[in-house]
C-alpha cells in the first residue's frame, strides 16, 4: 500500500523544511495532484522561524496549488494567521514563557507541545495516530518514540533517505533558500533552539548577532537560561563578539518533535 495515500481523516504537520515538505508533496501525488477531502495541512508558527521558512511555506502552498493552515498559540488556544500576517517576533513562544513563569529545557520541552501539537489537535480534533510527520528512515534516533506516540511516519514506511530529499529538491524549480550541511538545516525550526548544539548556536549567532537579542530577553525575563549545560545566549552574543571559538563543532542537536 501506497504510505502517502489518504483514505480518512489525517492532518499532514508540515514544519516549514525540506523534509516534511516532500512528505506533502508525495501525499499530494498519491492524491493525483491533490489535497485529499479528508486531509488537512497545519504550519504552526512559533514567531522564531527564519523569513526564509515562512516564505518556503507560502511558496509549496503556490507552486502546488495546496491551502495550508496557519496556526499559531494564544493563551487562551490558537489563532490562524496567514504569510502576511504571521508574527516574526517570537510573539507566541513569548506569551507561553510569560504564562509559564518559566522557560522549556531539555528535561522539559514544552515548547513544541504547546506552542505546535496542542494548537494543530485544538484544531484539527485529530489525534496522534491521525497526524502525519516528515521523519526519514535515516533519522533512526527519532523513530521510536514518534511510533509509541502512534504518530504516522509515511517517509519511514517508504524508506526515504536524506538523499532522496535533496535530489528532490535539487530538481525542483523552488527551494527552501536556507544552506544545509549532510542533511541538518542550521536555521531551521526555530532560529536558536535550545536543543541545538552549542556550537551550531554559536556559529548561528556569529552569523547574525541579533539573533540571540529574543533569547537572551527570555533568559533574563524568567531569571534562567534554557540550557543549564550551554553557555547563555547573553553570554554567547558576548563570545561571539569577542571571536571565540571554544565549542565542539561535533556536538550534535538534541532531536525533538518539530521536525525538519
Amino acid at each position: 500500500m501506497n504510505p502517502y495515500k489518504i483514505t480518512e481523516p489525517t492532518c499532514i504537520s508540515f514544519s516549514g523544511g525540506r523534509t516534511s515538505a516532500y512528505m506533502l508533496y508525495k501525499v499530494l501525488e498519491a492524491g493525483g495532484g491533490q489535497l485529499p477531502s479528508d486531509a488537512i495541512v497545519c504550519f504552526a508558527n512559533t514567531g522564531k522561524e527564519d523569513e526564509a521558512t515562512l516564505r518556503f511555506v507560502q511558496d509549496c502552498s503556490e507552486n502546488w496549488g495546496v491551502p495550508i493552515t496557519w496556526l499559531e498559540y494564544r493563551p487562551d488556544g490558537y489563532i490562524v494567521t496567514d504569510f502576511d500576517h504571521a508574527s516574526r517576533n517570537g510573539e507566541p513562544f513569548n506569551l507561553l514563557t510569560t504564562k509559564k513563569s518559566y522557560l522549556p529545557n531539555p528535561v522539559t520541552r514544552f515548547c513544541t507541545e504547546e506552542l505546535k501539537v496542542k494548537p494543530i489537535q485544538a484544531l484539527t480534533g485529530l489525534r496522534d495516530d491521525e497526524t502525519m510527520i516528515g521523519v526519514r528512515a535515516d533519522q533512526s534516533h527519532r523513530i521510536p518514540k514518534l511510533r509509541a506516540r502512534g504518530l504516522l511516519l509515511p517517509l519511514v514506511t517508504a524508506g526515504v533517505y536524506k538523499q532522496n530529499v535533496r535530489e528532490f529538491w535539487k530538481s525542483s524549480a523552488f527551494d527552501l533558500q536556507l544552506s544545509e550541511r549532510d542533511g541538518i538545516t542550521n536555521l531551521g525550526n526555530c532560529d536558536l533552539c535550545f536543543m541545538k548544539g552549542t556550537a551550531q548556536k554559536m556559529a548561528i549567532v556569529s552569523d547574525k548577532p541579533s539573533r540571540a537579542v529574543w533569547w537572551a530577553q527570555q533568559e533574563q525575563k524568567i531569571g534562567a537560561t534554557f540550557h543549564k549545560d550551554h553557555p547563555s545566549y547573553a553570554q554567547m552574543l558576548k563570545f561571539s563578539q569577542e571571536q571565540r571559538d571554544m565549542f565542539d563543532a561535533n556536538e550534535e542537536a538534541i532531536s525533538c518533535f518539530c521536525g525538519d
